[in-house]
């Protein structure tokens, strides 16, 4: 197998290495080594695959996971202690504490239309949920098409070790054909299970991400339409007179 290859699959791989240090040597890296020299030259373009799931998978684990990450319930209860004590300066500003969530990014804009009225703060809520949300769930849908490509490379690279292994038996000595066929075989095999492998990831990742991202949106949406609620009650407190002003005024 070609240098670079080797040099490429061994960055892939570098994880999986100490986990096959108490192996036998026919672990799981040697495994592969095996697959893609037996797989010929079409496992390049399964691996191009591979290496541009695993791409999508990390970006959206680290975007998700961490950058995105926020206990809702704690932050929404500080907000709205905030907003009922009439605090809404300090309650903009622990919004900017989380400056990438987009929980705290919608929360924040409804806070900062919050003496406008009503209809503003549901514009600056609206305008905000679709600007932020998206974000939520952008590539997440990639991994599903990215299972269904990974499939069929994988058969053509079957089809492909196959063609090559029937014509290149017409002119070898019959005492070779059977290990030629042999191979051929072993080479179609792989990469019908190399692509069909990188499927079962990228399902399994589009699985739970699109389930945690929908989660996220659930909740941004449910905590915006609390906050609404909420200022709109505060509103109306602030414009309903008291007893004793009703009284004065008469």
């Amino acid at each position: 197998m070609n240098p670079s290859v080797n040099a490429l699959l061994s960055m892939v791989l570098a994880e999986a290495a100490p986990a096959a240090g108490h192996a036998s040597s026919g672990g799981l890296v040697d495994f592969v080594f095996t697959a893609f020299d037996a797989g010929g030259h079409f496992m390049l373009v399964n691996l191009f695959w591979l290496l541009a799931s695993l791409a999508v998978i990390g970006e959206r684990a680290v975007t998700l996971l961490y950058r995105y990450r926020l206990n809702a319930s704690a932050f929404i209860e500080q907000v709205h202690k905030m907003v009922r004590s009439g605090n809404l300066d300090r309650a903009v500003k622990f919004c900017g504490m989380a400056p990438r969530s987009p929980l705290a990014r919608v929360i924040r804009a409804g806070l900062i239309n919050a003496n406008r009225g009503e209809l503003e703060v549901a514009k600056a809520v609206e305008e905000a949920l679709a600007e932020y949300t998206p974000h939520v769930t952008r590539r997440v849908q990639w991994l599903w098409s990215l299972a269904n490509i990974a499939t069929l490379v994988g058969l053509v690279g079957t089809i492909v070790g196959l063609i090559g292994t029937f014509r290149a038996l017409g002119n070898v000595p019959a005492e070779q054909k059977q290990a030629l066929l042999s191979n051929g075989i072993s080479e179609a095999m792989y990469n019908t299970g190399f692509g069909l492998s990188i499927a079962v990831i990228c399902i399994v990742a589009h699985l739970f991400f699109h389930t945690y991202a929908k989660n996220m949106v659930e909740t941004v949406e449910l905590n915006a339409l609390k906050l609404e609620n909420l200022l709109s009650r505060r509103g109306s407190l602030e414009v309903v007179p008291s007893d004793s002003d009703v009284r004065a005024a008469s």
